[in-house]
């Protein structure tokens, strides 16, 4: 069991080494795009937790 623990260990090691030596030309645009997806996302989801937090203390 503990040669195949190592031996995934080994394989994962070897496949994210791969997968991260090809660099991403767009870093800089799609961090931007993240970024805003992600404001906008909690923005939404904040904004529904307060509107049920009042529709809950309203009804108690």
């Amino acid at each position: 069991m503990i040669g195949l623990v190592i031996l995934i260990l080994i394989f994962s090691v070897v496949s994210t080494l791969l997968i991260t030596r090809k660099p991403d030309e767009n870093y800089t645009g799609s961090t931007k795009r993240n970024t805003t997806n992600l404001t906008l996302i909690y923005v939404v989801i904040i904004g529904i937790a307060l509107i049920s937090l009042g529709i809950y203390i309203g009804v108690d």
